[in-house]
């Protein structure tokens, strides 16, 4: 009988694309939202709604409490961070950016800071410098950004 079980790299690049393509919807639905109501209306609609499916979700699986200890201070970053980025998504999308230019530019910085944490050792991680091929890849996704951006419209 045939294996038909993916491998742990091929899960990983398969979760890693549908988060990509969740994270574009999220943007769209926020940028309509923008565009309808304010960038503040915008960044409480998903934060509230993933907060009641949080709490749903709680109530029904019951997780065991964690160890009592205290998250590092840099944890709370999380929601102010994501907070801000969804007002600026929301913000950009309806600009001359549009949805893949917004996209595009969020994934630039992404993979930009990610080098930079790894050069660091930020939050924890083990110090890494960056390949060639980290380079090379930055590279592409800068260009094709910048691709989109100017020459995507007249397509």
């Amino acid at each position: 009988m045939e294996n038909t079980t993916l491998s742990p790299k091929s899960f990983h690049f398969i979760a890693a694309f549908g988060a990509g393509g969740l994270l574009t919807l999220m943007v769209l639905c926020n940028g309509t939202l923008a565009a309808y109501g304010s960038l503040f209306f915008s960044s409480w609609v998903p934060h509230l709604a993933g907060s009641i499916v949080a709490l749903i979700l709680l109530l029904i699986l019951r997780p065991r409490r964690a160890a009592k200890s205290r998250p590092p201070i840099w944890a709370y970053l999380g929601g102010v961070s994501g907070g801000v980025t969804v007002m600026l998504t929301s913000a950009t999308m309806n600009t001359a950016l549009a949805l893949s230019g917004t996209i595009a530019l969020g994934l630039a910085g992404q993979v930009l800071f990610s080098l930079f944490a790894d050069m660091r050792g930020l939050f924890g991680l083990p110090q890494r410098m960056p390949t060639q091929r980290d380079y090379v890849s930055l590279a592409l996704i800068i260009a094709g950004s910048l691709v989109l951006i100017f020459f995507g419209g007249e397509a």
